[in-house]
């Protein structure tokens, strides 16, 4: 039976062929730049973790560059606590006759569902939600044989000194699960504390030199930016190129 398409406010924004596009709030061109940097262009072979994938893109789009495996983990997204639910992925899922794996779960509740560990974890978004943003990074850093990547807001940019920054409700995109943003120090200490040995950080969205906004904006202490982290336990390895 062919699937229905849900009538849901999406996220993501997909094309899936036969002339049939979904427009969400994030467009399908940035995702796609987004992918490039944060997946690369080949994953024959790998497995792949996407925690809080949410309508999905990021795992569909793993499976696509070739993953061996990809599992599709989220909870508030898919329960309906927030604004959305798992509608939008399943409905993808199919669609595409996908083989990725979708487990509703809390982070949390990851490291006792006897997954194993994957080369790729994405923690993708996800951080900044976090009331305990540091043990809601370990856990994923658990989850990682290789590498983990993060894209988080990140704030503070001028403080030098490892640090976040604590929002009051709403304050974060009018958005009141909105609670952290650390600096790029923050992050990269903790990426080290959890056994990551190399690092590297694609510039902040709103700066002058990001991949992905070509405008230049004027540095601010107040701002918060949008950044993807990459680490490694083993070799870096492309992607990214910064």
């Amino acid at each position: 039976m062919p699937a229905i398409r849900p009538e849901i406010r999406w996220f993501h924004s997909f094309d899936l062929g036969d002339g049939e596009t979904i427009e969400g709030i994030k467009p399908l061109h940035i995702l796609r730049q987004e992918a490039d940097l944060i997946l690369g262009p080949d994953l024959t072979g790998k497995t792949v973790l996407d925690i809080g994938a949410w309508d999905g893109f990021f795992s569909f789009e793993a499976e696509r560059r070739g993953a061996a495996r990809v599992v599709a983990t989220d909870h508030f997204s898919w329960s309906g606590d927030g604004w959305a639910d798992r509608r939008g992925f399943d409905y993808v899922h199919q669609r595409l006759g996908s083989r990725v794996e979708a487990i509703d779960a809390d982070i949390h509740e990851l490291p006792n569902l006897n997954l194993g560990q994957f080369d790729i974890v994405l923690f993708l978004g996800v951080f900044y939600h976090l009331k305990d943003p540091y043990v809601g990074l370990e856990t994923a850093a658990r989850m990682s044989q290789d590498q983990l990547v993060v894209e988080t807001a990140t704030a503070l940019a001028r403080e030098k000194l490892p640090a976040m920054r604590l929002y009051a409700p709403g304050e974060l995109g009018d958005d009141p699960t909105n609670f952290w943003a650390p600096n790029i120090p923050a992050l990269k200490l903790m990426l080290s504390n959890f056994g990551f040995r190399h690092t590297a950080f694609t510039t902040p969205s709103r700066s002058r030199h990001h991949p992905l906004n070509s405008k230049i904006l004027p540095p601010s202490a107040e701002a918060t930016h949008r950044t993807i982290a990459h680490a490694w336990r083993k070799e870096k390895t492309a992607p990214p190129s910064v």
